[in-house]
C-alpha cells in the first residue's frame, strides 16, 4: 500500500510539473511581447535586473530547505507528528533569521540602486518601489510560506506547483491587461505584491487542510534546535554544494563573454534558450521522484532501494538519450527556420551544448539518491569542480574561444559528477562495489551512441536533413520521423539488453493496464 501511494504521488507530481511548465512557457512567450510593446524594453530590463540582484541575496538561504527536507523524510515515513512539528518549528526559526538577514542585505543593496541604474531614465522612486516590491514577495517565503516544505518532503509538491502556477498565471494576465489599458509601472508592482500575498494565503489554507494537526512554534524552534545537531551539520555541508553551483553559474557566463565576440554569444544564446527550456521541461518530470526516493530510503529495504535506483537510472538515460540526440539533430534546422541561416552555429558548439544537456539530465538519479541518503559531507567536491571548471575554461578559452570555455564545465562534471559522485554513492550509500555502476552505465550508454548512427542513416534515406530546413512542415515531418525512429529503436535495444529498463517498462505498462481496467 505504501509503495502504491508513493508511485501515485510521484506520477501526480510529474503530471502537474509537466502541465504547469508548458502553461508557464506559453504565458511567458505570449505576455512578453505585450509587456515589451506597452511597457517598453527598458522596463522589462529593469524588472529582470532587479530580480537578478535579489537572486544574489537568496544565497543566504544556505541550503536550510534542502537539509530540513532530508531530516523530514524519516518522521514522515513513520508518521511521527510530534517530531514533524518540532522540525517545522526549527525550520521556521532558521528561516526567520535568514529572512531578516536578506532584509538587512536588501536595504544595504538598495543604497546602491542609484549607482546601478544610473543610466536609466526611470525615476528613483519607481526603481525603489519595484525593488522593495520584489523583495517583499521574496521574503514571504521565509516569514509566511516556510511550512510548505512539508508538502514537498511528503511528495505533495504538486500542491505547491499547482497553486503557484495558477496564481502566477492570473497575476501575469492581470498585469498584461492593466499594461494595455493603464500603462502604469506602479500598478504593475502593486499587482506583484498583491498576488504574493494571495499565493501565501492559499498555500497556508491548503497546508492547514492537509495537515490539521500541524503546529509550528518559532520561539519553541529556537530551543529545540540544540536537540537536532544534525540539522546544523547538514546545512553547513549543503551550503558548500550550493556555493559551488552558484560560483560556476556566475563565473562561466563571464568567461563566455570574455572569450567570444558579442555576435557569437548572441548566436550561442539562441541555442541555450532552446536547450534550457527543454531541459527544464524534462527535468521537472524526472525530478518529481526525489521525495519518493527519500521516502523509499527511509523504509530501509536495501535491495529495493538499489533495484529502484537501477530502474530509474536506466529510464533517465533513455530519456536523456532521446532528448539529446534529437536536440543535436533538429536544433540547427529549427534555428534556420526561426531566425535564419545566419544564426546557425558550428556543429562542435551544438555538440557541446547538447553534451551539457545530457550531462545534467544524466546526473539526476545519482544526485537524488545522494540527497536521499543525506550524503552531503563531500564538501571538497564542489570546490574542486568549480576550480577545474574555471581553470580548464580559461586555459582552453585562449586557444579555442567559446568551444574551449564550454569544455571546462563538461570536464569538471566528468571528474566530479560522473566519476566521483557514483563512487561516493556506491561506497557510502549502497555499500556495493562501484564496478556495478560501470556495468550499469555501459549497458545503458552504448545503445544511445549506436542507435544514433543507425537511425541517422535511416532517417537520411527517408528525408534528408537539409530538406527539414526548407519549411516548417518539412521540419515537423522530419522531426516526427527521426524522433519516432530513434525512440523506438532505443527502447527496443534497451528492453533487450537492460534487465533494469525492462523491469521499469513492465512496471509502467502493468500500472497503466491496471488503471484502465
Amino acid at each position: 500500500m505504501e509503495k502504491e501511494s508513493r508511485v501515485k504521488k510521484t506520477l501526480l507530481n510529474a503530471k502537474v510539473n509537466t502541465i504547469c511548465y508548458f502553461v508557464s512557457l506559453f504565458i511567458a512567450f505570449f505576455t512578453r511581447k505585450i509587456f515589451l510593446d506597452y511597457l517598453g524594453a527598458n522596463f522589462v530590463g529593469l524588472t529582470s535586473t532587479t530580480n537578478s540582484l535579489l537572486g544574489f541575496l537568496n544565497l543566504a538561504e544556505l541550503g536550510v530547505g534542502t537539509a530540513i527536507g532530508y531530516v523530514l523524510y524519516k518522521p514522515i515515513f513513520s508518521g511521527d507528528r510530534e517530531k514533524i512539528n518540532q522540525i517545522i518549528s526549527i525550520f521556521g526559526y532558521l528561516y526567520r533569521i535568514i529572512g531578516f538577514s536578506i532584509l538587512a542585505f536588501g536595504v544595504i543593496l538598495s543604497l546602491f540602486l542609484p549607482k546601478i541604474f544610473s543610466e536609466t531614465s526611470f525615476p528613483l522612486s519607481l526603481i525603489y518601489f519595484g525593488f522593495y516590491a520584489f523583495l517583499f514577495s521574496s521574503l514571504l517565503s521565509y516569514f509566511v510560506n516556510y511550512r510548505m516544505t512539508l508538502l514537498s518532503a511528503d511528495q505533495r509538491n504538486y500542491v505547491v506547483t499547482g497553486y503557484f502556477q495558477i496564481t502566477t498565471s492570473v497575476k501575469v494576465i492581470v498585469q498584461m491587461i492593466l499594461a494595455i489599458y493603464l500603462t502604469n509601472f506602479y500598478v504593475y508592482f502593486c499587482i506583484e505584491i498583491l498576488f504574493g500575498i494571495v499565493n501565501s494565503i492559499i498555500l497556508n489554507i491548503k497546508i492547514r487542510q492537509t495537515y490539521p494537526w500541524l503546529s509550528s512554534n518559532i520561539k519553541k524552534g529556537r530551543i529545540l534546535l540544540k536537540d537536532y545537531p544534525e540539522i546544523g551539520k547538514y546545512v553547513r555541508q549543503v551550503f558548500f554544494h550550493k556555493l559551488g553551483g552558484f560560483a560556476q553559474g556566475q563565473i562561466i557566463p563571464l568567461l563566455i563573454y570574455h572569450f567570444s565576440t558579442l555576435s557569437v554569444v548572441a548566436l550561442y544564446e539562441n541555442y541555450t534558450l532552446i536547450s534550457l527550456r527543454l531541459r527544464g521541461a524534462v527535468g521537472g518530470v524526472l525530478d518529481s521522484t526525489s521525495a519518493g526516493i527519500g521516502n523509499l530510503i527511509s523504509e530501509g529495504d536495501k535491495d529495493k532501494i538499489y533495484t529502484t535506483f537501477k530502474e530509474l537510472f536506466s529510464f533517465r538515460l533513455f530519456i536523456a538519450g532521446v532528448i539529446s540526440v534529437c536536440l543535436y539533430r533538429l536544433s540547427s534546422p529549427f534555428i534556420c527556420l526561426w531566425l535564419g541561416q545566419q544564426y546557425v552555429i558550428s556543429d562542435i558548439l551544438v555538440f557541446l551544448i547538447v553534451l551539457q544537456v545530457f550531462s545534467t539530465l544524466m546526473r539526476g538519479t545519482t544526485d537524488q539518491y545522494l540527497y536521499g541518503f543525506g550524503l552531503f559531507y563531500d564538501v571538497w567536491a564542489p570546490a574542486v569542480e568549480t576550480v577545474l571548471s574555471i581553470a580548464v575554461s580559461i586555459f582552453l578559452g585562449f586557444f579555442y574561444g567559446l568551444a574551449g570555455v564550454l569544455t571546462g564545465p563538461l570536464f569538471a562534471a566528468l571528474i566530479i559528477v560522473h566519476i566521483w559522485k557514483p563512487i561516493f554513492l556506491y561506497g557510502k550509500g549502497f555499500k556495493r562495489p562501484v564496478f556495478l555502476y560501470v556495468m550499469l552505465l555501459v549497458k545503458n550508454l552504448l545503445p544511445i551512441i549506436i542507435i544514433f548512427f543507425v537511425v541517422s542513416m535511416l532517417a537520411e534515406k527517408i528525408i534528408p536533413l537539409a530538406v527539414s530546413s526548407e519549411s516548417w512542415l518539412n521540419w515537423i515531418l522530419y522531426s516526427a520521423v527521426f524522433t519516432s525512429f530513434y525512440a523506438l529503436f532505443h527502447f527496443v535495444s534497451l528492453f533487450a539488453i537492460s534487465q533494469d529498463f525492462r523491469a521499469f517498462a513492465r512496471r509502467f505498462i502493468r500500472r497503466k493496464v491496471t488503471k484502465n481496467q
